[in-house]
C-alpha cells in the first residue's frame, strides 16, 4: 500500500553536467561521458534505495532532456539546424531540432540504461519516454505538415522502444505528456489514442505522467495566471480513464488541481504528487502523510501511489536527496496512521 517512485528526473552530478538547469551541458565526451552517465544513474540508484523508495528509475542521467534524450536516436530529425519556438503554448522558448524526413529509429535508444539499472537492483524499475504529444510540441516539423500523423509517426517509434524495455526486464514503462493539460481538447481528441498507439502490445504497468511542468520560471509564472483553480485535467482524465494506461500521475502538493478531479481516474491506480518540484523547502512526513489523506478521499487506497510531483532535473542534489527522503518517510507515516 502506499508505493512510492519519482516521476522521472533527478539532477545531474556536477561531475557529470551543469547543475540546476533544464537543459545542462555534459562536462565530457566521448567514452568517457558514457562511463559517467551509468556513474551517475548507479548513484542515484543507491540514494532512491537509501530513502526507501519501492520502484525505482534511472533518473534520465544519460539524457539531457526528457525529450531530446529520446529524438537523439530518430533518424529524420535534424539537430545541427535548432531553431527557437515556442512550446506548450508559448510559455516559453527553446532551440529545437527540426523534422526534416521521415521518421524512423537508428536502433535501440535506452538499452544500456535500462538493463544497467535492471543489472543494478533487485526492485521493481520504471523507464521513461516522452509521449508523441508532448514530442511533437518540442519540434519544429517541416516535413509531416499535420501534428496528428507527427505524433502517430513517433508513437510508432515510442512502440518499439517501449516494447524492447519491457524485454529488457522494466515493470514500469512511462510515458511524459505534459502537453496534455495545454492542448486540452486535442488531448482528448487524438492525444490519448497517440498514447495508446506507443503502449500498445505492452503487458508490463503503463503510466502516464500529466504535469504542469518542472519548477522553473517559466513554469512558476504560467502557473501563477491560472487562478485558483486548476480544471485543464477536467477534459482529458475521463479519456484517459477509457483507456488501456493503468497508472496516471498529478500534481497535489502546493497545487491548484481540484482533488476531487482524482475521481475521474476510476479503475486507474493514481501516482498522487506529494513532493513540490517547485521549492526548495523539504516536506515533512506528516506533509507527506497529509496530502496522501487529502487524496484517500477520492482514490483507493490500493490504488494510491505516493510520487513527485514532476521531476526533480533542475533542484540542487541535496534537496533531491532530502525530498526522496521525506517521499519514503511521509508514505510510511500515512500507513501507520490508516492501520492505527
Amino acid at each position: 500500500m502506499f508505493d512510492t517512485t519519482i516521476a522521472g528526473s533527478l539532477p545531474k552530478p556536477a561531475w557529470l553536467a551543469e547543475t540546476e538547469r533544464l537543459w545542462p551541458k555534459w562536462k565530457l565526451e566521448g567514452p568517457q561521458l558514457a562511463q559517467a552517465k551509468l556513474d551517475a544513474t548507479l548513484l542515484w540508484i543507491k540514494a532512491q534505495e537509501d530513502a526507501g523508495l519501492d520502484v525505482i528509475g534511472d533518473g534520465e542521467q544519460s539524457r539531457q532532456h526528457f525529450v531530446h534524450g529520446f529524438l537523439e536516436q530518430v533518424e529524420g530529425i535534424d539537430f545541427e539546424h535548432k531553431v527557437e519556438m515556442g512550446i506548450r503554448a508559448d510559455r516559453y522558448k527553446a532551440m529545437v531540432p527540426q523534422v526534416v524526413a521521415p521518421l524512423a529509429l537508428k536502433g535501440r535508444v535506452h538499452a544500456a540504461e535500462a538493463r544497467f539499472l535492471r543489472a543494478h537492483t533487485t526492485r521493481r524499475i520504471k523507464f521513461t519516454l516522452p509521449g508523441p504529444m508532448t514530442i511533437v510540441d518540442t519540434v519544429a516539423d517541416r516535413f509531416y505538415g499535420d501534428r496528428v500523423r507527427l505524433a502517430f509517426a513517433f508513437a510508432e517509434l515510442l512502440n518499439r522502444e517501449a516494447l524492447a524495455l519491457e524485454a529488457d526486464g522494466v515493470d514500469v514503462v512511462q510515458f511524459d505528456e505534459p502537453a496534455f493539460n495545454v492542448y486540452m481538447d486535442e488531448a482528448a481528441d487524438w492525444g490519448v489514442k497517440a498514447l495508446e498507439r506507443a503502449a500498445q502490445g505492452l503487458r508490463c504497468t503503463t503510466a502516464v505522467h500529466i504535469c504542469y511542468g518542472y519548477g522553473i520560471q517559466a513554469n512558476v509564472d504560467w502557473k501563477r495566471s491560472l487562478g485558483e483553480e486548476w480544471r485543464q485535467y477536467e477534459k482529458v482524465l475521463p479519456a484517459l480513464a477509457a483507456s488501456s494506461i493503468r497508472q496516471v500521475s498529478l500534481e497535489c502538493i502546493h497545487s491548484h488541481v481540484p482533488a476531487e478531479l482524482m475521481a475521474l481516474l476510476e479503475g486507474k491506480d493514481v501516482m498522487v504528487g506529494v513532493i513540490d518540484v517547485a521549492s526548495d523547502a523539504i516536506e515533512t512526513p506528516e506533509e507527506v502523510a497529509d496530502t496522501i489523506g487529502r487524496a484517500l478521499r477520492f482514490v483507493p487506497r490500493d490504488r494510491l501511489i505516493a510520487c513527485t510531483n514532476c521531476g526533480l532535473a533542475p533542484m540542487s542534489r541535496a534537496v533531491a536527496e532530502a525530498k526522496l527522503q521525506a517521499l519514503a518517510q511521509g508514505a510510511a507515516l500515512a500507513r501507520q496512521r490508516l492501520a492505527a
